[in-house]
């Protein structure tokens, strides 16, 4: 694989074709990020290609302004594979912003929707389908959808695919697809499974690395406070009334998620959640009101994340640390989005020093740890967040998809009494 170096330094003069250029300059999209500099013009030429660069970089228009200008020319069918429904979702909303005018026909096949209705947009000849493996699957078992005229296939945060345990139904994604086809995988990390795709999938791909793997958004400031578990609900209080904007919370459970945005609301801020246990219009209705401001504060589940694509999140609190440390790349790469600078706050329990070397050894820096400051007396609600359960150290197996209790005790009192 080779590194390409692109010298282009705006939209112009990458290969896209006129009415997509014109489309692109009524959006007001003037400069292309270093991703979309450096991948366009590969992928215009058809070369499959590795794209690694963090969230929030443009990766979506990196690969969705190629593959839009692909299918216009009529050039077979564009299939888009990730992990999630909001990224699905995401996706979707980004190339039809671009297809729309040009009158692009685009599919969801994603789970928590009426399979009926997905069959209906099959039928209208749609020119890229975006989807989850699950309910890709379901399609392909039903024969409501065939690959066979699949020109361009993208695995989109390929990282977080293999990390929810998607690379069995990959596998038999993949092998209905034409052999003859381009292929582009982008993804935050570069494991060496990553690596294996790439050996087997790929043809003689051109890698486009925006940043070393691991490493975090350039323009985020990173603190962390070692805080017992029964200290943590005040000092998000506190945290609460020192950052006035919006904030995006992360738990490791949807339990303690669903406590978390209880607490919230109780002191008094309008919050929303988001998790495996919502539903897909709920998820939508959370999100569509944390980028409106409806909410100021969301609170969500690594998985149920992906594809939250806000701007100008001022801050990411991380409540709890992530099971495994590349999720810590991940999360605290939704604000400072788009060359806007943001904030990410960790808490750690005393007993997860090892966690945080795992987290610092993967970004090659040291978190600066700050003082816990005065907090807010004790709040005088019950919020049934009480003692974590100890688990692990993640740390001490980086291996995929672990496990671990990783959920909040239920306590009879909530709050400790101080």
């Amino acid at each position: 694989m080779v590194r390409f170096m692109s010298e282009h330094s705006n939209f112009y003069g990458l290969g896209i074709a006129p009415g997509i250029l014109e489309v692109i300059a009524k959006l007001n999209f003037k400069i292309p990020t270093p991703i979309q500099e450096q991948s366009i013009p590969v992928a215009i030429e058809g070369k499959d290609l590795m794209g690694i660069a963090q969230t929030g970089t443009g990766k979506t228009l990196a690969f969705g302004i190629p593959l839009i200008q692909r299918v216009l020319r009529g050039v077979g069918l564009g299939l888009v594979v990730a992990p999630t429904r909001e990224l699905a979702l995401q996706i979707d909303e980004t190339l039809r912003k671009v297809g729309t005018p040009l009158n692009l026909r685009t599919a969801v096949l994603i789970g928590g929707e009426s399979i009926s209705r997905q069959i209906r947009d099959l039928h209208r000849s749609p020119q890229i389908i975006i989807g989850t493996p699950g309910r890709i699957l379901d399609h392909l078992g039903q024969r409501t959808v065939s690959f066979q005229k699949v020109s361009v296939l993208i695995l989109d945060e390929a990282d977080r695919m293999l990390d929810m345990g998607f690379a069995p139904q990959l596998k038999r994604i993949i092998s209905t697809l034409p052999v003859s086809r381009q292929t582009m995988i982008f993804s935050a990390t570069m494991p060496e499974e990553i690596i294996t795709i790439a050996r087997s999938y790929l043809k003689l791909p051109i890698r486009v690395e925006i940043a070393r793997s691991g490493t975090t958004v350039k323009d985020v400031t990173q603190e962390l406070f070692f805080v017992p578990q029964e200290e943590k609900p005040r000092l998000l209080e506190k945290m609460l009334q020192e950052y006035r904007g919006s904030v995006l919370i992360f738990s490791r459970t949807k339990h303690s998620a669903r406590k978390i945005t209880t607490f919230v609301r109780a002191l008094g801020h309008k919050a929303a959640e988001i998790h495996g246990n919502r539903s897909l219009n709920q998820r939508k209705e959370s999100l569509e009101g944390f980028k409106t401001g409806r909410y100021r504060v969301l609170v969500a589940t690594d998985i149920a994340a992906r594809g939250i694509d806000v701007s100008n999140i001022e801050l990411v609190l991380n409540y709890d640390l992530p099971e495994n440390a590349e999720d810590y790349v991940h999360r605290i790469g939704r604000t400072a989005r788009a060359g806007v600078s943001g904030h990410a706050v960790s808490f750690a329990r005393p007993n997860q020093t090892a966690d945080v070397r795992a987290i610092e050894r993967l970004i090659r820096k040291v978190l600066p740890v700050s003082k816990i400051p005065t907090l807010p007396p004790p709040t005088p609600f019950k919020t049934g967040l009480g003692a974590e359960r100890p688990r692990r150290s993640f740390s001490a197996y980086r291996g995929r998809n672990q496990k671990g209790p990783g959920k909040f005790g239920r306590s009879r009192s909530g709050f400790r009494r101080y």
